[in-house]
């Protein structure tokens, strides 16, 4: 039997504990346990509207895209971005800034207090579900006007489906989690088109297959669907990219990377639903002035230090988002003062198609003239640093300018060291653990230091 959690005999540090001791019941697709957490708190998700997201990529930078126009529209809006870099608070954001310490505390000693009663009869919940129930009590608490839910896996059986905002969203259908959504695009395309519910208003950037199976469930369920197109590019700096969007004309987005312009194309379409669904109005100056400003930490994040080089944060932990790195890479070239000399900072999670992300980087010019920094964070999956470098000598044909170093501070002190006079560019890559780890190292910000053990 699991021991009663109140408020009070629960600290920070143990209410996390409690929520990763979850982690081993993996995880189970399914609603009935979120369903039946979120009755024993009184369902609190029933008063939020907004939209829920999924899609194989590109979620998170929609949620930030959005969320920054919402803001600046002077609407309060909860999101829900993932995986977190430095904090687990960073999972709940509300008004731009994580949950406090404090708030998390109480809402997961609230759901582990309910946690019993819904495995007797549903089993046990998942660290996921558990998350998703505070979630929805942190949103209903702070009285939102707008929440911007990013699906986990999938759509149909996540457990963030057990909420309808009025609006939902596929950003788009790629090969992804085969082994539990189906091994085709239409498998998987059905399981996202299933957060479709009757009564919605619905936005896709999907293409292909995958929209005709979403434009399916929309049609049947006689929902309205969106379907927009990645806006055309008009050009990029350090600082952004210029995209035409059909209301706006030229406009500034604040994230770097030309993928983005089809995110940015999908967040204006979500903000239109939300106009058409009665849930919000975001008007064309609060638009420009959101995208402009938008931020997505870690995710081709550029850290300005002109004493130490420049770094340049970016998970890329799959081909894909290697391949995305590698284009921004060669288009930032020109604007960035560093580039004359780049170091890549490296790790990976034995568990990821290494090879892949490596062969994607390669297609880089500026990669493949850069110094190799191969390093490990320090979990279970982590690839050993002399493996890594390995694996890149192989597939880049030697080890010439690969180097080795045992974890994100002495990496980071590597490219550091090593680097030309002026300072040149290093590159944080392949595994967003490695990326919380070195912004942790870089970026002091208070919002997201937690509290001492033992308090």
């Amino acid at each position: 039997m699991t021991a009663d959690h109140s408020s009070s005999d629960l600290d920070y540090h143990a209410a996390m504990a409690a929520l990763a001791d979850r982690g081993r019941f993996g995880i189970r697709l399914g609603l009935q346990r979120t369903q039946a957490l979120l009755r024993a708190l009184g369902d609190p998700q029933l008063g939020l509207r907004g939209a829920l997201v999924a899609g194989t990529n590109g979620k998170g930078s929609v949620l930030a895209i959005a969320a920054s126009a919402l803001r600046a529209a002077g609407l309060r809006v909860g999101e829900t971005p993932k995986p977190h870099l430095v904090s687990y608070r960073e999972r709940i954001v509300v008004d731009g800034a994580p949950i406090s310490a404090a708030d998390v505390t109480r809402h997961v000693a609230a759901v582990l207090q309910v946690a019993d009663a819904v495995a007797a009869d549903h089993g046990e919940p998942t660290e996921f579900e558990l998350l998703t129930a505070v979630v929805f009590r942190h949103f209903a608490e702070v009285g939102l006007d707008v929440a911007l839910v990013e699906v986990g896996l999938g759509g149909r059986l996540d457990a963030t489906h057990a909420w309808d905002g009025g609006v939902a969203v596929v950003t788009n259908v790629d090969l992804d989690h085969t082994d539990r959504l189906g091994p085709t695009i239409a498998h998987i395309a059905r399981e996202k088109a299933a957060i479709i519910e009757r009564g919605d208003h619905a936005v896709t950037g999907a293409t292909g297959e995958a929209l005709a199976i979403i434009t399916d469930r929309a049609r049947r369920l006689r929902v309205p669907l969106a379907v927009v197109e990645a806006a055309p590019l008009l050009g990029w700096d350090a600082d952004g990219i210029e995209i035409d969007l059909p209301r706006l004309g030229p406009t500034r987005v604040g994230l770097l990377g030309r993928h983005q312009a089809a995110n940015a194309a999908v967040a204006d379409g979500l903000l239109d639903a939300l106009a058409a669904a009665g849930i919000a109005s975001v008007d064309d100056a609060a638009r420009r002035a959101g995208y402009a400003t938008a931020t997505w930490p870690g995710r081709l994040e550029l850290i300005r230090d002109p004493d130490h080089g420049d770094v340049l944060l970016d998970g890329a932990h799959n081909p894909a988002g290697a391949a995305a790195l590698a284009q921004a890479l060669d288009d930032l070239r020109p604007h960035l003062p560093g580039s004359h000399d780049v170091t890549l900072v490296l790790a990976a999670m034995t568990d990821k198609d290494v090879d892949g992300v490596i062969a994607a980087l390669l297609a880089s010019p500026v990669v493949r003239g850069a110094r190799i920094v191969a390093t490990a964070v320090d979990v279970p999956r982590a690839m050993a640093p002399a493996d890594l470098a390995d694996r890149w000598a192989a597939i880049a044909g030697g080890r010439k300018r690969v180097l080795v170093a045992s974890g994100p501070a002495a990496a980071l002190e590597v490219a550091r060291t090593t680097s030309a006079r002026p300072p040149g560019l290093i590159v944080i890559a392949g595994s967003l653990y490695l990326v919380g780890a070195v912004r942790a190292l870089l970026v002091d910000d208070p919002l997201l230091r937690d509290p001492a053990m033992g308090r």
